[in-house]
């Protein structure tokens, strides 16, 4: 499956500030089990990733879990996880 073409709005959800007229679009993020992949050892550029209770994931920057999230759809999660498994964002070496 080619993802080259599909679109993920990447915009961070402010979790800090809740709009009453879209409230089913702010995550619960009370519950979320936040975890780091097992190959960052230790490094400063990592990301957590959640499953949240909507179904959608939250994505986060692991020395700053009180800024935004990054929140997306479960179809747009396994697009990405689709192209990282197909090497689409392999970067060469110069």
């Amino acid at each position: 499956m080619s993802t080259s073409n599909a679109r993920i709005d990447t915009s961070p959800i402010d979790t800090t500030r809740a709009d009453p007229a879209h409230s089913d679009s702010i995550p619960d993020l009370s519950t979320a089990v936040w975890r780091k992949s097992s190959h960052s050892n230790g490094a400063t550029n990592c990301v957590e990733v959640a499953l949240l209770a909507d179904g959608r994931v939250g994505v986060r920057h692991s020395h700053r879990p009180d800024e935004a999230v990054i929140v997306y759809s479960r179809s747009e999660w396994e697009a990405f996880l689709a192209g990282v498994k197909a090497e689409e964002f392999e970067v060469g070496t110069a």
